[in-house]
């Protein structure tokens, strides 16, 4: 089973943005177990936390740009394909301003960095998404599209066309990503002359010299653009040189810009939230259909997590049988709706229900066709869940556990006498204030049966 990373200690790094061109400092800084990716502005009031996911993608024009609650973060691919291709899961990024350090335009600093701070294994086991059959996603605008296809590792293929003589067709593939490091990471951002100058016109790339990005001359260039590019690299002179890019910058790889729009698939991806086990074939990839991409990826897998039934062995000893049960909870029989705990953590409960015919609610709920009550499977999710509450608290014996809130409750199918009910309640948010919110399943049959969000608290007997 694979295990989560995280790095061992903290490490910074400094470094100019490209837009703003003001300098900034980052910090890595080692995350607890599935934390994911995550990146606090320390410039702002409060240091607010900005999560690495798809759902906070707000612009994609230059880069990959996050927003959560007015606060932002731009160019955010290419710190997180690096955390991607060193195999990290857990990472936080403190940063003093709204952009990463560009460095050279590609991942290459960001993986020293990051290899300096040292790369630990911590014990929870990976969440990996396997891919079970083909994902697509089109933009019918531009021709671009992201295909995700099963195979036994994380595959990425970029397929990039940009009409220009200069460029042309290219195409780059990694078949592992442990190959990131040497094959991909170093490949650098680029841009085409006529970007450059209306970047320059709307006083963007205020960081940009000519090491961070390579610029590709498709048209002749004029003096006063000349003139233009002198004054914003810090040049006395600029040269074409005869492979078309600007100045004498050498490629690393002849398919370098392939190889970089393959690098910024990897960061987009990265929004998704989890590991992906599958192959990735991009046409024409861009930040705008990356993320896109990503978002439907994020809800098909968000989607199937919520249909997905754990199963356990219900032959074995359970966590909690029926007396331990009554130790925490102050129900009893006939309002005792749960038989065992199954599992037990600090933010999820797993617990169980054998439903029989001389279960006292069917003498007179539908006796002649008995179905469980849907208010009471809601309520005996609440009492898996009052056990997670109580177990927070040192003297659970001491406390009562009150219902404030139902929300999102669905039935989707009938429970029947002889039917062994799982429920499995997570956390929400954490418990404060003997508050507990949680969501709640309830399967059967190898099937949901019922769904809720509850909202609960403990209260001291008095």
């Amino acid at each position: 089973m694979l295990k989560q990373k995280t790095i061992h200690k903290e490490v910074t790094l400094t470094g100019v943005g490209l837009h703003t061109g003001k300098e900034v400092t980052m910090v890595f800084k080692p995350a607890p177990e599935n934390y994911g990716y995550a990146f606090v502005r320390v410039d702002l009031e409060g240091s607010p936390t900005i999560e690495a996911k798809v759902e906070y993608v707000t612009e994609t024009e230059r880069g990959t740009n996050l927003e959560k609650k007015g606060v932002s973060i731009n160019t955010s691919e290419h710190v997180l394909a690096a955390a991607v291709g060193l195999g990290i899961d857990n990472l936080i990024i403190e940063i003093n301003a709204s952009e990463p350090p560009i460095m050279d335009g590609s991942s290459k600093y960001f993986i020293e960095a990051l290899e300096s701070a040292g790369i630990v294994e911590q014990e929870a086991p990976v969440d990996e998404y396997i891919v079970k059959e083909i994902i697509s996603y089109k933009d019918e605008e531009t021709g671009s599209e992201i295909i995700l296809m099963p195979a036994d590792e994380y595959q990425i293929t970029a397929m990039v066309d940009f009409g220009t003589k200069i460029l042309g067709t290219q195409n780059a593939t990694l078949n592992r990503i442990s190959d990131f490091k040497e094959e991909i990471s170093a490949a650098r951002t680029f841009s085409f002359l006529h970007e450059l100058e209306t970047l320059l016109e709307h006083n963007l790339i205020k960081g940009g010299d000519l090491n961070n990005a390579i610029v590709y001359v498709d048209k002749k260039i004029s003096e006063e653009t000349l003139e233009k590019l002198k004054k914003a690299f810090g040049k006395d002179d600029i040269k074409v040189t005869p492979n078309g890019i600007l100045d004498n910058l050498e490629l690393h790889w002849a398919n370098e810009a392939a190889k970089h729009k393959l690098l910024d698939v990897i960061g987009d991806l990265a929004l998704v939230g989890t590991r992906i086990r599958g192959k990735v074939i991009a046409n024409k990839p861009g930040h705008k259909i990356n993320t896109s991409f990503g978002k439907r990826l994020a809800n098909i897998i968000k989607q199937e997590k919520r249909k997905s039934v754990p199963t356990f062995d219900l032959n074995q000893p359970p966590l909690m049988d029926i007396h331990q049960i009554m130790k925490l909870l102050p129900h009893r029989p006939p309002f005792l709706l749960i038989d065992r705990i199954l599992e037990l953590t600090e933010d999820s409960v797993v617990g169980m229900k054998n439903v029989t015919m001389n279960e006292p609610f069917f003498v007179g709920h539908f006796p002649d066709a008995p179905v469980m009550p849907g208010v009471l499977q809601v309520e005996a999710m609440a009492q898996c869940g009052g056990i997670l509450v109580l177990s927070s608290v040192p003297d659970p014996e001491n406390y009562l556990t009150y219902f404030m809130k139902m929300d999102n409750v669905k039935f989707k199918q009938k429970v029947l006498p002889g039917d062994t009910l799982i429920f499995k309640a997570e956390l929400i948010s954490p418990i404060r204030r003997g508050i507990c919110h949680m969501r709640s399943v309830g399967y059967a049959n190898g099937r949901i049966v019922v769904e809720a969000e509850l909202m609960a608290q403990i209260v001291k007997k008095k």
